[in-house]
Formats: structure tokens, C-alpha cells, sequence
């Protein structure tokens, strides 16, 4: 699913704008690199959905609906998943520009920290719903934050509503993404994205060296076989 463009949003070319860079993050809001970017979370993901030139995984730049920044009201997430875009405009803005990608982004995932809780819950929220962010997801690593794990919403006409979100064993929260078609489970301080069909966890680079890794020792040990098979042809040969 992507998200539609807002009827209410201008028609304005973003040319030659600019985004200012995000302020310096505190220590205490670097929740996103503990949870997201250290485990290759963001990567996994990126290379999951492929087709780069069209498709954005990215995050900690501005999201704004026209060419203008506001200070104090223009929100940068943690996690921005945007399909059906122009990669090359986003870098080139110095962040995601609605007016200029032709449509919000479709996903945006905040990450708990001491310092932006409340704004996640409330501010952030609220602005992400205004411009038309297809999906707003908020992950808490400790549950000490948000005062819960897991929770995410989904835009219907120009309103959120709750996505469901189960605890599907002790401790273990999980809900899906339409935006992604995958689920997003939690549990123990980890956040994965896991396939809703096999409710396998999308490849990386662990599971796929251990995947490499097992093809390799099997084609060896069919090798070995073989080996074995033409030794004991030989050896029947001999013997007549």
C-alpha cells in the first residue's frame, strides 16, 4: 500500500530548497541508533524492500508538506519508509518535502527516549497525521517511556486510527504494517519485521551467511558422496 497525496496540499516545486539540518541529538535520544541502526534493523529493511531509485528507507531528516520549514513545528523521524518516490530530491532537499515527492511518506516509526516521549505521543503524532503520513508506529525498547512496547496507527481519511497490536506470548507484542505488508514484533528489547506468510524474520546478514554457510556444507558433503560413489565404482571394477 502507498499512501495518496492530501487534497489540501500545495501545488508548489520545492526547486532549489534546502532543509536545514536536524538539531544535535542528547545522549538520551539516541534510542533510534541503539534500537534501529546498531542491529541493522534500518538495513535489513532497506534491502528487503529493494528498488532503491523509487523506494526510501531512511530517517532523522525533516518531513515538511510544502517548501518552508517552521522551526518548532517541522518533526524528523526515527524511521521514514516512503514508495513510489524520487530518492535523488530527498538528498538533494536535505529531507522529505511533500509537495515535492507528489505524496506523503507511507511509514514513520518513532523510537522512545527520555526526552521526546510525550512529543511522540502527541506532537509528532498529530503532525505526521495533518500532512498525511500513511502509518505512524511508536516502539518503546524498555516500556518505561511510552508506558507501552509496541503501538501503531493508520490513516483513514484524515484520521488515525489504532492498528492492532497483540501480545502474541509473554512479553512478545506484534502488529501489521499495510504500508509494509510485514509485521513488527517486539520482544525483548528488540524490534524485527517478520513476514505475516512464514512469520520468518526478513533475511540478514546473519541469516544469510548462515544460509550461504549451509549451502556450502551441503554441497560439500554431495561432493564427498559423489567422491565415495566413483571410488566404489572403481573399486567394483577392479575386483571382476
Amino acid at each position: 500500500m502507498t499512501t495518496t497525496r492530501p487534497a489540501e496540499l500545495p501545488d508548489v516545486p520545492a526547486e532549489s530548497f534546502y532543509l536545514p539540518d536536524i538539531p544535535q541529538k542528547h545522549p538520551d535520544d539516541m534510542t533510534s541508533v541503539k534500537y534501529l541502526h546498531e542491529p541493522g534493523q534500518t538495513h535489513h529493511l532497506s534491502q528487503y524492500l529493494g528498488n532503491r531509485d523509487t523506494t526510501l528507507v531512511t530517517g532523522e531528516r525533516y518531513i515538511v508538506p510544502g517548501p518552508a520549514y517552521v522551526a518548532g513545528e517541522s518533526r524528523y523521524p526515527d524511521l521514514l519508509v516512503a514508495f513510489d518516490v524520487d530518492p535523488a530530491a530527498y538528498n538533494a532537499s536535505n529531507g522529505y518535502i511533500v509537495s515535492e515527492q507528489g505524496k506523503p511518506p507511507d511509514f514513520v516509526l518513532e523510537v522512545a527516549s527520555r526526552r521526546t516521549a510525550s512529543d511522540d505521543l502527541e506532537g509528532k503524532k498529530d503532525y505526521c497525521e495533518r500532512i498525511g503520513v500513511g502509518e505512524y508506529w511508536l516502539f518503546d525498547g524498555e516500556g518505561q517511556f511510552y508506558e507501552f512496547t509496541l503501538r501503531g496507527y493508520r490513516l483513514a481519511g484524515d484520521r488515525y486510527e489504532p492498528i492492532p497490536v497483540a501480545e502474541i506470548s509473554p512479553g512478545v507484542f506484534q502488529g501489521y504494517s499495510p504500508a509494509l505488508n510485514l509485521n513488527l514484533r517486539a520482544a525483548d528489547a528488540y524490534l524485527g519485521w517478520h513476514d505475516p506468510r512464514t512469520e520468518d524474520h526478513i533475511p540478514t546478514l546473519t541469516s544469510e551467511t548462515a544460509r550461504a554457510d549451509a549451502e556450502h556444507a551441503a554441497r560439500l558433503r554431495e561432493a564427498a558422496r559423489v567422491q565415495e560413489l566413483e571410488a566404489e565404482l572403481r573399486r567394483l571394477r577392479e575386483s571382476r
